[in-house]
């Protein structure tokens, strides 16, 4: 015959302290103990919420002093304690399952359906019991496509140093198609990236890899990213959402840079002074490149730049 169990009080430092003990001697035993303890926190929780409810429905009288109020908090505690440890909540046998999956239901109710109040543990499967998933040749080859054509996951630079050095073997391509100064192709991109520390960002937090600011008209067929711009509208500055172009890499910028200075009637006139890095910025400045009015100054600065600067003797050198 079963000893009979003593009920158990979270209000008795006696009794959580004989939890304690029962956890340290039998873990089983300990995890019952503690969740009817907490089914009781939670049952008296709600006799109170009841009962404040209700409050403004009671009569003040005799019948409703302190006294009483003192006596029924007793009484609802015993109660939710003995609730608890009937099993008539059930959340004690919940608690146990997620806990340990192993542990059998308290005999004192019918099982409860888990998954209509909790989600259930997750049940591992051992190699043998695992269903076998067959994967034909299509699937596979459609599998390692995505992950061919996946973007990079981020283009990080440190230093004004690391971002002129990563960018500059692309730019030197992309700068002779234009007949352009390599370093001036990259000091326009810092510019407009903040030495890489701004890049563009698509919705989905993705790097655009987007070097010039160029946005994405109608007839722009590529990805594009939607975030806010300054724009300079009769020379005072306005914040402004705008549609830019997303690309896979920097290198793909820089090609689309080339195309789109080459490919459009109103900077030809760069393009022609392009041998002149300072008249070249001057002249997409004047064709409507950028709507700030300081553009090709500040593009001049970065030119001049102790970074711009550096490379450009090593160069010589």
């Amino acid at each position: 015959m079963d000893s009979i169990r003593q009920p158990l009080s979270y209000h008795d430092i006696n009794s959580l302290q004989q939890i304690r003990q029962s956890a340290g001697q039998d873990e089983k035993q300990g995890l019952r103990q503690a969740a009817e303890q907490f089914e009781a926190i939670f049952m008296n929780m709600l006799l109170k919420s009841m009962r404040e409810a209700n409050a403004h429905f009671e009569a003040e009288g005799m019948m409703h002093s302190e006294t009483t109020r003192f006596y029924r908090d007793m009484h609802d505690n015993q109660l939710a304690s003995d609730l608890s440890q009937s099993g008539s909540l059930g959340l004690a046998d919940l608690i146990v399952q997620q806990l340990d999956p192993t542990a059998a239901v308290s005999s004192a109710r019918p099982p409860i359906p888990g998954d209509l109040l909790m989600p259930q543990p997750i049940q591992r499967q051992s190699q043998q019991q695992r269903p076998r998933i067959e994967v034909t040749a299509a699937q596979e080859q459609e599998a390692l496509s995505a992950k061919a054509v996946k973007k990079p996951s981020s283009w990080q630079v440190a230093s004004p140093a690391e971002f002129v050095e990563r960018l500059l073997p692309a730019a030197r391509e992309a700068a002779s198609a234009l007949g352009l100064d390599p370093l001036a192709l990259v000091a326009q991109a810092a510019l407009e990236t903040g030495w890489g520390q701004h890049m563009i960002r698509t919705a989905n937090g993705e790097n655009s890899y987007n070097l010039f600011g160029i946005k994405a008209s109608r007839g722009w067929q590529g990805d594009t990213a939607v975030v806010d711009t300054l724009e300079y509208r009769q020379g005072v500055a306005q914040k402004e959402k705008a549609k830019f172009r997303a690309y896979a890499s920097p290198e793909q910028s820089l090609q689309d840079y080339v195309q789109f200075i080459r490919g459009s009637a109103r900077y030809q006139d760069a393009v022609k002074v392009a041998s002149d890095s300072v008249a070249y910025f001057h002249q997409l400045q004047a064709a409507g490149y950028a709507t700030d009015p300081n553009y090709a100054e500040k593009i001049k600065s970065v030119l001049s730049s102790p970074t711009i600067r550096a490379f450009r003797s090593a160069a010589q050198d």
